[in-house]
């Protein structure tokens, strides 16, 4: 016999999330259940991993996440819109988060971020930002709720970067640490 689902229940919904407890049979067969969390009105979120050229830098932020208690360093990211491919959000949010303009050079196979919690697909997005376009860095446009700083990095600030980030206590998104940080020599 395989895991089988068998029934699920709604527990509870809010503007954003919704959390149900599914009903399953494991593999002898034995009833189970397990809680999930869920969004609402999403069709799950792309994962933005913009890097510069021609230097081969990356564009990081940092942004207050309520369920963290604090800061946490990521990638740029969001929610697929109801009617949006992922590319159209990809360019969307790479703007209104950091105020850059990229090209999409990869769209990658969606996978989880945290399948033990939800059934949330995450498309990663390899984008290129012409760094010599922006001799300054531009205005973002986050919406009223976000709290976001941008970082346009150059190869060799971030591991001191992030070094610094953890030092104040800031969290780091797992996958920015499993590109970034070489467990034997620091990042």
């Amino acid at each position: 016999m395989t895991f089988k689902i068998v029934g699920e229940r709604h527990l509870a919904a809010g503007k954003f999330l919704n959390l149900r407890l599914i009903d399953y049979l494991d593999d002898n067969g034995n009833p189970r259940t397990w809680e999930a969390a869920g969004r609402v009105n999403s069709q799950g979120a792309v994962l933005l991993i913009p890097r510069f050229e021609p230097d081969g830098g990356v564009l990081l932020i940092r942004q207050f996440r309520a369920p963290t208690g604090g800061y946490v360093i990521e990638f740029p990211a969001g929610l697929i819109d109801p009617g949006e491919t992922p590319e159209s959000t990809a360019v969307r949010e790479l703007y209104e988060e950091t105020g850059y303009r990229g090209r999409i050079d990869r769209i990658g196979t969606p996978s989880y971020s945290s399948p033990g919690l939800s059934g949330e697909q995450i498309i990663p997005v390899w984008m290129t930002i012409d760094r010599r376009q922006y001799p300054e860095p531009p205005e973002s446009h986050p919406e009223s709720t976000e709290s976001i700083e941008v970082f346009p990095l150059y190869p060799d600030e971030i591991a001191p970067f992030l070094d610094a980030a953890i030092a104040r206590g800031d969290g780091i998104d797992t996958k920015v640490l499993l590109l970034y940080r070489n467990g034997d020599h620091g990042i």
